[in-house]
């Protein structure tokens, strides 16, 4: 067996990220390189390829894929892997969301990988119905995926807290978007759909354990936070996940990075 490492970190800006020291005096490319991890799916690139310097969009040792908004500066993931995917997909198959650059799908030998960042619910009701059609796509899409036999891997930033202990403050944001019931119910849906949050399944009901934090109250340093960044992992590969884990010590971004460690042949 050999053992995959797989990280997730919305970056809220890749070229102000590369700009940044992440992790004691390394840039966000010498922390890849001195982490090492065999994929890293990055959200909330608001960036196309050839917007970013050269040192971000070739990295030594890694195939990048990426699906950029058409909207300049605005949304968008980045997949950084050591092997080169068997196939890459851009498209839900739905203008609407295509054109927002929110996911990648990349196949590889032992499983499928879909690199996502789902939208924001919070600036409208529009944009809200906009998020849980969505999600109801996505989770349509994935279905078909795996019918075909693929055990299939979510990572990104989900813009949602499932559960009470995966937010501070749960009273005071029950009527916000990232915590409205009908959000939640879908994070439920998706498990009960028999894929498994891996940080939960690995630590159980850890508490006071987050992957996001408003930057405008000092909210990190009071650990003031949200989890809404996860790794979701299909039945079929429920076992062979080793590790599941927050990098809560890596800076650069409101959200940090996590991951998870998986056993393949």
């Amino acid at each position: 067996m050999k053992e995959l490492t797989l990280i997730s970190w919305n970056v809220n800006g890749i070229r102000s990220l590369s700009k940044k020291v992440v992790y004691k005096n390394m840039s966000f490319r010498e922390w890849v390189q001195f982490y090492s991890p065999h994929i890293i799916c990055i959200q909330e690139t608001k960036a196309s390829q050839e917007q970013v310097p050269a040192s971000i969009s070739m990295i030594p040792g890694y195939h990048t894929y990426w699906s950029s908004a058409v909207r300049k500066g605005y949304s968008g993931v980045l997949t950084y892997t050591k092997a080169r995917a068997r196939s890459v997909n851009k498209n839900l198959g739905i203008e609407k969301f295509d054109i927002e650059g929110r996911m990648l799908e990349t196949e590889f030998k032992h499983f499928v990988l879909f690199n996502v960042y789902f939208p924001n619910g919070k600036s409208s009701k529009e944009r809200l119905d906009y998020k849980m059609e969505f999600y109801d796509v996505f989770l349509e899409y994935i279905e078909k995926v795996r019918s075909k036999g693929k055990p299939i891997i979510v990572c990104g930033d989900v813009n949602t807290a499932h559960k009470e202990i995966d937010l501070a403050r749960p009273k005071e944001n029950e009527t916000i978007s990232g915590f409205l019931p009908q959000e939640r119910e879908w994070i439920t849906k998706l498990i009960d759909h028999g894929y498994y949050d891996t940080f939960r399944l690995i630590n159980g009901d850890i508490p006071n354990k987050y992957s996001w934090w408003s930057m405008r109250t000092r909210a990190r340093e009071r650990n003031v936070g949200w989890r809404i960044d996860y790794f979701f992992v299909s039945e079929e590969l429920k076992d062979s996940v080793t590790d599941a884990f927050i990098l809560d010590e890596i800076y650069g971004s409101d959200h940090c990075p996590i991951g998870i460690k998986i056993n393949v042949p």
